[in-house]
């Protein structure tokens, strides 16, 4: 019978106290378990002072997170909603202070639109002679400004002279016929007047007295008809007179010599012939209305319209460059090239300018798609 007393017990746990044995528990050093109540301490501070900013001053955590997603959406590519990044406290304002776009809508993106065009004068025209005739003269040259009704060039028609001529003669044979039968008018009417007189006394007989009163009336006729030939004459000189003056070439407006084809001494054909045949004396440009007609892609006809503004450089002019505004789009785009011609005017353009110059355009526009897209979503 195996029997323990407590003797021998506490002896047991005595001499297992004093073994060289490794024991099995393990404790933690001092330190150690130091250094994680410091870490987790301090972890708690940091948390506590991330969250104070958030509750005494909301609007600097705004502030941060709108330039904290910026900067995100700008590295990545992508778009930030007005929603996202401003404040609702601030939706409305600029940060002056103003009232700015309504809450909510789309924010405009502005662009450009460029092409290239030519400077086009609207206001130009090639000048004919009228009437057939030789050159006698050429009062200016290429480059010349005149004035509206100066004389460009003067011809010579000897047959236009004659015309003028025999209606002047014309006009004097119809005045002095005219002459004529206001004189057998009035002698008619005497001769009327006095067989009136003997017939009232029956010293003239029925007959006699017919007789001068049809020869007063036709005397009356003959006046009338004198009258007649004397303002055909007056209208046959008057076109006489406009086919010399026309021999006188004069400028329709004011403007520039931009062309002259005119040479002393050549023979010109009239208006229809010298149309048929490409010959005309000069052509004159009014240089103060000069248009850029330029191209630009027909992907960007919904962005254009009347009245944007943008900015012009000749190629003759480089460093000149100068203010445009979109007057007119054409009505149709050219199928062949894709494009839709536009014409605008000119602000302020560099002195010398010409026509046929290059130019190259760039117009402001405000891309409209997606507000024309949201609003059409909330119907």
């Amino acid at each position: 019978m195996n029997t323990i007393t407590e003797h021998d017990r506490k002896l047991a746990e005595t001499l297992k106290s004093l073994s060289l044995e490794p024991s099995r528990r393990t404790f933690q050093s001092p330190k150690k378990s130091a250094r994680r109540r410091v870490f987790f301490v301090s972890l708690l501070a940091l948390v506590a002072a991330s969250c104070l900013p958030a509750v005494c001053w909301p609007e600097a955590v705004v502030r941060f997170k709108t330039a904290l997603l910026g900067r995100t959406g700008t590295a990545a590519g992508s778009t930030v909603s007005g929603s996202e990044i401003v404040d609702p406290r601030e939706q409305g304002k600029s940060r002056d202070g103003a009232i700015s776009a309504v809450p909510g809508a789309p924010l405009a993106i502005a662009r450009e639109v460029t092409g290239s065009g030519y400077v086009v004068a609207p206001r130009a025209t090639t000048v004919f002679s009228r009437y057939e005739g030789r050159i006698t003269d050429i009062a200016v040259e290429v480059g010349d400004h005149v004035a509206a009704g100066q004389v460009l060039v003067a011809l010579d028609d000897a047959n236009a002279r004659y015309a003028l001529e025999q209606a002047k003669a014309a006009k004097i044979s119809a005045d002095l016929a005219l002459v004529a039968k206001d004189i057998a008018l009035a002698q008619t009417r005497a001769s009327l007047d006095r067989v009136e007189s003997l017939a009232a006394r029956d010293a003239a007989s029925r007959q006699r007295l017919d007789e001068a009163r049809t020869a007063w009336e036709s005397a009356r006729n003959n006046v009338a008809q004198a009258q007649q030939d004397i303002l055909r004459a007056e209208l046959a000189i008057r076109i006489a007179e406009e086919a010399v003056d026309e021999l006188t070439v004069r400028a329709p407006f004011a403007g520039t010599i931009t062309r002259l084809n005119a040479h002393f001494g050549d023979t010109v054909l009239a208006r229809a012939d010298s149309v048929r045949e490409n010959q005309s004396l000069l052509t004159i440009t009014d240089a103060g209305s000069m248009v850029i007609d330029a191209d630009v892609a027909e992907t960007s006809v919904a962005a254009l319209r009347p009245g944007l503004r943008g900015e012009a450089v000749l190629d003759g002019f480089p460093d000149r460059p100068f203010g445009i505004v979109l007057m007119r789009l054409a009505p149709v785009v050219s199928a062949e090239k894709g494009t839709i011609a536009l014409r605008l005017s000119l602000i302020n353009p560099p002195e010398g300018i010409r026509p046929n110059m290059a130019a190259r355009i760039r117009i402001n526009v405000i891309d409209t798609d997606s507000q024309t897209g949201e609003r059409q979503n909330d119907r």
